[in-house]
């Protein structure tokens, strides 16, 4: 399904990403260490997140012949020493009914995404010896 490479250098932080053909960019802050050029790790997690939450509901809303026009996801990451949490907050455009709203709100507790961080996810890890085409 979804493939994506990160690859770091000699620039401290700075990570380049491949997600398919698509290029993206990761970095820390100053204060981390990095230049802040990019998003951060954690900023990617909940861009991934909000683009699922707005990609679903305009997707259902369009089986639904609903008229919401826009989908806007603001999303807050907070963490402490033992524990993490999102707050989503989730604004709709259009003329639609109060039902038809309740109904996203719980469309977006069930998306793809959501379901994934919600439930938590295995990583296996393996250390390679080099990567393809890497120098040694």
């Amino acid at each position: 399904m979804a493939h994506v490479k990160a690859s770091i250098g000699e620039i401290p932080y700075a990570v380049t990403i491949q997600a398919g053909r698509h290029a993206l960019a990761a970095d820390e802050l100053p204060v981390l260490g990095g230049k802040d050029t990019a998003p951060g790790p954690y900023e990617l997690v909940l861009a991934g997140l909000g683009a699922c939450t707005a990609i679903t509901l305009k997707m259902y809303a369009q089986r639904k012949s609903w008229p919401l026009a826009h989908v806007h996801v603001s999303l807050h990451l907070h963490r402490d020493e033992s524990s993490a949490r999102v707050e989503r907050v989730i604004a709709v455009e259009g003329e639609l009914t109060d039902e038809q709203r309740a109904r996203l709100a719980d469309i977006a507790e069930r998306t793809p995404v959501t379901l994934t961080l919600k439930g938590g996810l295995p990583i296996h890890t393996t250390l390679a010896a080099a990567a393809p085409g890497a120098a040694s």
